[in-house]
């Protein structure tokens, strides 16, 4: 008797070439279907609806002024025309100022208010954070929530260099 292939074990082939094709499309499907979104931060923009009418009362311009040195050192804070010192308690004066402006935190008239930093080209960056900071309100130390005073502060116009 002659043997026959029939007796050997046979082998069934896969064909590769289309379930790869079929994993670059699954793929290429799940890319185009991710939505990558990059965080962005809350910036509060509030737009007039229209102009305001003669009748309002316009809110108080605040001016804080920082004024330094040639090497950035705090020499004078102040506000209107009131000079709070240089010290880190200025900015603790500057933070009771500013309430007073406002009569109370949370106040919704407030939202108009506007706070104007006018610091010098040479003034540290730590002074006009603090300045900042001492503006847009404090922590209550009861409730451990920040008391907002001001949410609006724009910046003078640079000045030059000193020497």
């Amino acid at each position: 008797m002659e043997r026959t292939k029939a007796s050997e074990p046979s082998k069934v082939e896969i064909p590769m070439a289309p379930m790869i094709d079929i994993v670059f499309q699954l793929l290429i499907f799940f890319m185009l279907n991710l939505k990558m979104i990059a965080p962005e931060g809350d910036f509060n923009v509030n737009l007039p609806l229209s102009p305001n009418p003669g009748g309002d009362i316009e809110p108080p311009q605040i001016k804080v002024s920082l004024h330094s040195d040639r090497d950035g050192n705090l020499t004078q804070l102040t506000i209107g025309n009131n000079n709070l010192g240089n010290d880190n308690a200025a900015f603790e004066r500057l933070n009771q100022e500013i309430l007073k402006i406002i009569g109370r935190p949370g106040n919704p008239l407030t939202k108009d208010v506007e706070v104007e930093l006018d610091a010098d080209y040479e003034c540290q960056y730590k002074y006009v954070v603090k300045a900042i900071s001492s503006c847009t309100g404090r922590l209550d130390r009861q409730t451990n929530q920040v008391a907002r005073y001001v949410e609006k502060i724009k910046f003078a116009p640079a000045h030059h260099p000193k020497g």
